[in-house]
Order: C-alpha cells, then sequence, then structure tokens
C-alpha cells in the first residue's frame, strides 16, 4: 500500500507525483506502455502567458519559476527557450479587427506586454507572411518553447528517485473505497492508497465514474498538427510562431520543419485519435492565403486531445462527497505550461495542507464561470 495513487501518466500525473513523493509513498498508474503517449506526447509546446482566459494565465505565471530554474539535478537542458508569437488580424474582417483590439488591450497587462508592429518588422520576424492577407500584427515577445520531454522525464525521474512507482500497461478497470482505502483493479495488478488522484487526461470521466463520482463534463476535443518541409535553404529558426486574431491556423519551426495546426477542436470520444485527412487539407488551404509558402507535401501528420469543461479552467482539487478522490483534469490545451503550478495544486489538495483553501476555485465543485479573483495565485 502507498499514500497516493495517481491515475494517469501524462505529464499533470507526473507533476503531482513528483511533488507528491516529496512527502508520502506514490504509484502512478499509466494505461499505456510508455507514459505520455496521448496529449502530452503531441503538444505544441508553447509556453504563453498571453494564452488563454485569466485562470490559465495565473496559472502559467506560477509555474514559470520552476521551468525557468528547475531544481537541481531536474534537467541537463533549458526547458525553456526563446520564441515569441505574431498574431495576424486578417484584411476586411470586422469581427477579427475587434478582436485584434481587444486582445492587443488585453495583452498590455501581460509581465511582458504585447505590442502592435508594423509590416516591416513582421517581414523581418517571418518572410512567408503574405502582406496583403493581414491588416494589423502583434507580437507577444516572451512566448517560449518548451522542451515537453524534458519536463515530462523529469517529473517521472523524480517520482522514482523519491521512491515512488511509475507502473506502465495499468489501464484502470475497477476503482472503489474500502476500509478507508481507495483500490485500484488494474491490467498489472491491484494497488491501493487512501488517497488518489485523477489525472486520466480525456478519460477522467469515465475514471471518475468507475470510482461513483460525479463527471465534471469534460469534452475531449481533437487537435491536428503537421510537418512541412520549408524551401531549401530557407532557415526558419528564429521565426515565431505565427497565428491569427480567430484562432484558425498556426505553425512555428520545428525540427528544421514548419509545425502547421488549423486549430481544429471536433468533439471525439476518449481513444487513441487519428488526423483527419480533410483537417489538414483545411490547413494547407488556409496557410497558402495567408502566406507565400507552397506546401507539396506533408511528412508527418498526427492528432491529439485536449480536453475541457464549460469554462476552459482546469478542475483540480477534492471531491467533497468521496474523500480522498482529487481531480486534476480539464487542463485544455494548457496542461504543459501549467504543469508545475497544477502539481503542486493538486498535491496540496491530495495531502489537504492549508493550499487547499487558496486555490478553491479550482475545484470540482466551483461554479461554472466564476473566476472570482486570483491573487492568491501568486503564493504559489
Amino acid at each position: 500500500m502507498r499514500d497516493f495513487l495517481i491515475v494517469g501518466g501524462g505529464v499533470a500525473g507526473a507533476s503531482a507525483g513528483y511533488f507528491l513523493a516529496e512527502s508520502g509513498g506514490v504509484t502512478l498508474l499509466e494505461m499505456e506502455r510508455a507514459p505520455g503517449y496521448h496529449s502530452t506526447g503531441r503538444s505544441a509546446a508553447l509556453f504563453s502567458e498571453y494564452f488563454g482566459n485569466q485562470a490559465v494565465r495565473a496559472l502559467t505565471a506560477a509555474s514559470r519559476p520552476f521551468l525557468t530554474t528547475p531544481p537541481p539535478g531536474f534537467t541537463d537542458a533549458p526547458l525553456l527557450t526563446p520564441r515569441g508569437v505574431l498574431t495576424l488580424c486578417p484584411a476586411g474582417a470586422v469581427d477579427a479587427a475587434e478582436r485584434f483590439a481587444e486582445m492587443l488591450a488585453d495583452g498590455l497587462s501581460a509581465p511582458t506586454p504585447v505590442r502592435e508592429i508594423d509590416p516591416d518588422e513582421v517581414r523581418r520576424r517571418c518572410p512567408i507572411v503574405r502582406s496583403g492577407w493581414y491588416s494589423r500584427a502583434m507580437l507577444k515577445p516572451a512566448a517560449m518553447d518548451i522542451d515537453v520531454d524534458a519536463l515530462h522525464q523529469g517529473f517521472l525521474r523524480g517520482i522514482r528517485a523519491r521512491g515512488g512507482q511509475v507502473i506502465t500497461s495499468a489501464r484502470v478497470r475497477g476503482l472503489f473505497r474500502r476500509g478507508g482505502l481507495w483500490r485500484a483493479v488494474t491490467d498489472a495488478g491491484e494497488f491501493a492508497a487512501p488517497t488518489v488522484v485523477n489525472a486520466a487526461g480525456a478519460w477522467a470521466d469515465e475514471v471518475a465514474g468507475l470510482a461513483g463520482v460525479r463527471p465534471v463534463g469534460l469534452r475531449p476535443l481533437r487537435r491536428t498538427a503537421f510537418l512541412a518541409d520549408l524551401p531549401g535553404g530557407v532557415d526558419a529558426t528564429r521565426w515565431p510562431m505565427v497565428t491569427d486574431v480567430a484562432d484558425t491556423f498556426y505553425f512555428k519551426p520545428e525540427s528544421g520543419r514548419l509545425l502547421i495546426s488549423p486549430a481544429d477542436a471536433t468533439p471525439m470520444p476518449p481513444g487513441d485519435v487519428r488526423p483527419d485527412d480533410l483537417d489538414v487539407a483545411i490547413a494547407v488551404e488556409r496557410l497558402h492565403k495567408a502566406t507565400t509558402l507552397e506546401i507539396r507535401s506533408v511528412r508527418h501528420a498526427w492528432a491529439g486531445l485536449r480536453s475541457a469543461v464549460a469554462d476552459d479552467t482546469p478542475v483540480v482539487g477534492e471531491t467533497p462527497d468521496a474523500p480522498g478522490f482529487v481531480w486534476l483534469a480539464a487542463l485544455s490545451g494548457y496542461g504543459v505550461q501549467t504543469a508545475p503550478a497544477v502539481g503542486q495544486i493538486a498535491a496540496a489538495a491530495a495531502r489537504r495542507t492549508p493550499a487547499d483553501a487558496a486555490y478553491a476555485h479550482l475545484s470540482p465543485e466551483r461554479p461554472l464561470l466564476d473566476l472570482r479573483t486570483w491573487n492568491d495565485m501568486e503564493r504559489l
């Protein structure tokens, strides 16, 4: 028996396990043969304090110190490297112009404010952007690439180094509470602990159902991405990520090529999702309109699931009517960049330490769309 069971070995579950292993025995249960197979391993890998609602931005800012200066021995490589995001306003679109103005005003309050840039600077930063396609442009200078694998593996190594277990091929088939312990029946055997953390990603509502806990209404959403070659001799290493204010596409340099996405969010049941050829074609068409790049072939395409609830805010905390059942779910597309913060919050909830009260606004019982105040987030 251990002190804590964690269901799900993606970056969120691994983060919670890392922090919980400081104070107790941890068993992390991963249903696949390797942790991070689904959403974590298919992330666009961007750290952006301009991204998401007020809650998400606060969680991201709270994660920055860990990502900037991880603990000694956590990783041999930097977790964050400069990238920036260039956001374009399509010419002639009234709704887009209004959204651009809102985004620009909102971004002025970021730790590193956004700034509007002129066409000359757009060309210098990303020469393939088609000059007549957009009317205005802004730069989000502090957005950075995240080394997702280094972050994820650092958490997993930390669990093991602190005496924890990472059990793979351990899909949970049954979960019930008996004798003050949560008991998980899995493909790898039965495990028990007083507290269980539900970090099962797109499967989190299913895990709750096994435990007899009310679901939070997760919506798994498919996001498609693919790699395409650049023209010969073009070095895109220093280009920013490029997107539009309506969030209909994005692209960014990746391993000498471009990673491209139509920014789709198609509802899907939990599973090993695959890219749809139509989504790939839509992304290619949108990129042809917005840039001078001619995409003649797709190198590799994939899809992942972004699981969200109605207010697009993470759900973290203990369920009041199920003692010892802690949620760590609904991280949407923000899971990697918020992992250090939500992992610590989930660990505090699992230990029932005073931090619980400070972050009650993320709990599964919170009123949806109620963001309340986030001053306490600065204390993380």
